[in-house]
């Protein structure tokens, strides 16, 4: 599949940018590919730099407020410092790298509701900067992954949204400033406990942390409450346990210690 983007970079006449990708689907830590194509305008051009970068949107809390920002990260540089003369073409192949903890955009095969990366193509000409427009990659989850997620689905959640959390996790190494909570309906033997579950990955290239937290239905004169459950998930002996009783028990022991179940 191929997606392509055709933007007038610097006004009328000016250079403009097509950005192609081979392929826009990739995974935590694997490579997209693609060509930029730096075409001429109606004069000639000082290109000082183009840019790539991921862009997701996200959800900052400050004091009492809350609100979404189109966040820019892992931020790469592909070419500059050449002049573009008038109608030329300048093509630019490129790699690249997908973070180990991107947020995941598609699952169960489905896109995610309430998640979106956009690669952007940024070019600077003569010190003015133009940000582009964002070309979406598709972020399908890593084979360990999906072996948590289809336990989850086994045990009989439902997959409610997914949004990505501006700050970090305590205890959790993390190279983003942001991560992502991907949200469940419980089944009816959870249900009487708590009203949802929050499921967050944080990857890294031999595992991964899986978070879990868990929301309890608040009564007429009780307040809610969470409980939290961390775990590792080694790659090399993913398959070699059953998660949906390893799940259930993570989901029982929290609970229980906060009086849940």
């Amino acid at each position: 599949m191929v997606f392509k983007k055709l933007r007038q970079a610097m006004g009328i006449g000016g250079p403009s940018i097509e950005t192609t990708l081979h392929d826009p689907n990739a995974t935590p830590g694997g490579v997209v590919s693609g060509e930029i194509t730096i075409i001429g305008g109606q004069y000639n051009s000082d290109i000082k730099t183009v840019n790539l970068a991921l862009r997701t949107r996200v959800e900052v809390e400050s004091g009492d407020s809350e609100y979404t920002s189109n966040l820019e990260y892992s931020k790469m540089p592909v070419a500059g410092g050449f002049s573009l003369q008038e109608g030329a073409r300048h093509s630019v192949p490129f790699q690249f790298a997908i973070p180990w903890e991107a947020p995941l955009t598609h699952m169960y095969g489905r896109s995610l509701h309430g998640t979106t990366v956009g690669l952007a193509t940024e070019l600077e000409v003569a010190g003015a900067l133009d940000p582009g427009d964002l070309d979406p990659i598709a972020i399908h989850p890593l084979p360990a992954q999906e072996r948590i997620l289809a336990a989850f689905s086994n045990l009989g959640f439902h997959f409610r949204n997914a949004d990505c959390e501006k700050g970090r996790i305590w205890g959790v190494h993390q190279e983003l400033p942001f991560y992502q909570e991907i949200e469940f309906h419980p089944p009816g033997q959870y249900a009487r406990g708590i009203t949802q579950l929050e499921v967050t990955f944080v990857s890294y290239p031999q595992s991964m942390e899986v978070v879990l937290e868990l929301d309890k239905r608040g009564g007429v004169f009780t307040e809610g409450h969470d409980a939290f459950s961390r775990f590792t998930v080694d790659y090399a002996t993913v398959d070699h346990t059953n998660w949906e009783q390893q799940l259930d028990g993570f989901l029982q022991d929290a609970g229980r210690r906060r009086g849940f179940f």
